[in-house]
C-alpha cells in the first residue's frame, strides 16, 4: 500500500476530517548542524503540511536555544534535537524526542494526536 493509500485508510479509521483538531500545534525544536533535523526536513518536511497530521497540528520550527513563543507551556526544556512537542491550546500534551525515521515518525505523531483528542471525539 502506498503512503497516501495508507494515510487515507488511517484517516477514515481515526475519524479525522480535514479540519484541524481544535487548538493543536506541533513545535519542532532544532539547532544548526543537527543531522537528524536535516533528515526530517528532507524526509518529512515537504509533505508535512499536506498531510492530515499537518493539518491537525500545524508545525512551528524553533531553535533549541530560543525563548518559547508567548503563551506556550511545556513540561521541560528539550535537550535533544529534533524534539517535537505537541501542544493543545499552547500546553504540552505529548512529545517525540529525536527522529526515529519516517516509518516511525508518522505512527508516533498519529498516536499523540489521537491521545490529544477529546474523549468521544
Amino acid at each position: 500500500m502506498t503512503r497516501s493509500g495508507f494515510l487515507a485508510a488511517f484517516v477514515l479509521f481515526c475519524g479525522w476530517g480535514s479540519a484541524a483538531v481544535a487548538g493543536l500545534s506541533l513545535l519542532m525544536f532544532e539547532q544548526p548542524g543537527c543531522i537528524y533535523c536535516a533528515r526530517w526536513t528532507e524526509d518529512v518536511g515537504p509533505e508535512y503540511p499536506l498531510t492530515e497530521e499537518g493539518r491537525a497540528a500545524p508545525l512551528t520550527r524553533i531553535d533549541l536555544h530560543a525563548a518559547l513563543p508567548e503563551g506556550v507551556r511545556i513540561n521541560s526544556a528539550p535537550i535533544f534535537t529534533p524534539t517535537f512537542v505537541l501542544l493543545s491550546d499552547g500546553v504540552e500534551v505529548g512529545r517525540i524526542e529525536g527522529y526515529p525515521g519516517e516509518d516511525f515518525f508518522w505512527p508516533l505523531l498519529g498516536q499523540l494526536i489521537r491521545d490529544a483528542e477529546p474523549s468521544g471525539g
